[in-house]
């Protein structure tokens, strides 16, 4: 690889930290691992083609266009995350991805049955992915900071909530979210 093709890569890759909390590769390569899938199972769930996949995990291309598939890689994170401490058994994660590549996506801010707490209420993290999704899916984090920029002379609690939950990570969102409910 040239040095232009490793300096877009590697552009690819930090605006992919900047949209979905870090780079592809390594979200894709922990879904694969915590869910027990390969690529193809994993590109078949998320509704993409397997070299759309391949391009995204290597950095060739940095953005996810379908908000749907979004709202996918977000539902299997949440599902590796029941696997992982046991609230989901193995064959009822195989029943919940089934699910998952059937979803066709809908609003960015309904709540499914796996996004919510055992009192009906979507988790915190939850509802912090659902705007960060909602923000990144019209516009890129530059814009989102450019704007925040205009907007902090006269409106600096606006400008710090797109800086966080348009650019910043999951975790910042999520302590910004919860230090302000009241």
């Amino acid at each position: 690889m040239d040095t232009a093709q490793q300096e877009a890569t590697a552009r690819a890759r930090e605006l992919q930290r900047s949209w979905y909390g870090e780079p592809l590769g390594a979200l894709f390569r922990r879904l694969i691992d915590d869910l027990g899938l390969n690529q193809a199972r994993l590109a078949a769930v998320l509704g993409l083609s397997a070299p759309m996949l391949s391009q995204l995990m290597s950095g060739q291309r940095a953005k996810i266009g379908n908000p749907a598939v979004v709202q996918r890689v977000q539902a299997l994170q949440e599902l590796a995350g029941q696997v992982a401490d046991g609230s989901v058994s193995a064959a009822e994660a195989t029943d919940r991805m089934d699910e998952i590549k059937k979803s066709q996506g809908g609003s960015v801010l309904t709540a499914g049955s796996q996004t919510t707490t055992s009192s009906g209420a979507p988790t915190v993290r939850r509802v912090v992915r659902e705007i960060q999704s909602l923000l990144r899916s019209v516009a890129a984090a530059g814009d989102i900071i450019d704007a925040a920029d205009s907007l902090a002379p006269a409106h600096p609690e606006l400008a710090e909530f797109l800086r966080v939950y348009g650019a910043g990570r999951t975790a910042d969102a999520v302590a910004h979210y919860e230090s302000h409910q009241n």
